[in-house]
């Protein structure tokens, strides 16, 4: 029989990982919202950031960031085809200049040993990249596509990214350093210091995407091309660019879980899939256009993970995912279907 005790330590087990998800439900909703594409390799972004992450030491150059270097050339030699004269030049220090840049900074600051917030930006900065690159190479010219060439195109870019996931890292797993060893306890309540980093950081970033949809030029771009792709290029607003715009912001969003995620468990090349369809089952109740829906969601998500893992460990996945199944009953007979409108 269940006590107190083991509920609460359930409940904040489960909000915990909640969060997490509720983060890769964020990115995953804004990536469909404004491209219509379901941003699968999430996973592996997360699943890079949490590697890369537990793998510095100070003394080797993070292997991930050769792999930005080729993503990146790959996409320069993908889009000078059409590009020209400045178009050029913006593209070659988008696709090469970065990435270089980023490689000579963390290489000069990774042998300083900084400490553990300064790794994990450093995790951030090599992995976040990926996902404009990955929108380069293989969305951007999708963009009329329909959602379901989209959607093969998704399941191509993650089978690619795992794949280039156990070359560069190999099939070991790794864990990172807890941010803090502190403990918050309110009554019967103990919070570990790794706890409120993720509960703290979730909200942050809550925060900073309602600011910048609220407050920001660009925020007001990518809410006009996730309405209305056709309205918005009458308007002016280059649809493209908000592509570009919602997966770097994805990109960041899932950096910044895997890094989060890296000192609660041992994360593999291809453990961050997992993660990110947890992430989609809380997208999908939210619709895939509710953000405080999809946070909700994942948050219950985390606990029924939590209560299932508790009750009947082995079943653990298949009760979390039939978890969605009543969500699509309920949405098919609630909505009629329509055609897509590109």
């Amino acid at each position: 029989m269940m006590d107190t005790s083991t509920l609460l330590a359930l409940v904040q087990d489960g909000v915990v990982n909640g969060a997490i998800y509720a983060l890769l439900a964020l990115a995953l909703v804004l990536v469909f919202a404004v491209t219509r594409t379901i941003f699968i390799p999430v996973g592996e972004i997360v699943s890079f950031a949490a590697l890369t992450y537990a793998g510095l030491d100070g003394k080797t150059t993070p292997p991930v960031l050769a792999l930005t270097m080729g993503l990146g050339l790959v996409a320069f030699l993908r889009g000078a085809v059409k590009a020209r004269g400045r178009a050029l030049m913006i593209l070659a220090l988008e696709t090469l200049g970065l990435p270089a840049t980023v490689t000579a900074i963390v290489m000069a600051v990774v042998p300083m040993q900084l400490g553990i917030v300064a790794n994990a930006a450093i995790a951030i900065l090599c992995v976040a990249p990926l996902a404009p690159l990955l929108y380069r190479i293989a969305f951007a010219p999708l963009a009329e596509a329909s959602v379901l060439v989209l959607l093969i195109a998704s399941v191509g870019a993650h089978l690619a990214l795992s794949g280039l996931g156990l070359l560069v890292f190999g099939p070991e797993g790794a864990r990172g350093d807890a941010f803090s060893d502190a403990v918050l306890e309110m009554g019967p309540i103990i919070l570990p210091g790794q706890a409120i980093w993720v509960l703290a950081a979730t909200l942050a970033t809550m925060i900073g995407l309602w600011a910048f949809f609220r407050f920001t030029l660009a925020g007001a771009a990518l809410r006009a091309t996730a309405i209305n792709r056709r309205g918005a290029r009458l308007v002016g607003i280059a649809t493209d660019q908000a592509g570009l715009h919602a997966f770097w912001l994805a990109g960041l969003i899932a950096a910044v879980s895997g890094v989060l995620i890296a000192p609660l468990t041992t994360i593999y090349y291809d453990g961050g899939f997992l993660i990110g369809l947890k992430g989609f089952v809380a997208a999908i109740v939210g619709g895939l256009v509710s953000y405080p829906l999809a946070a909700l969601a994942a948050i219950a998500v985390g606990i029924l993970e939590s209560f299932a893992a508790f009750q009947a460990s082995a079943f653990k996945e298949v009760i979390v995912f039939a978890g969605i199944i009543p969500v699509l009953l309920w949405r098919s007979l609630r909505h009629v279907s329509v055609e897509d409108e590109e």
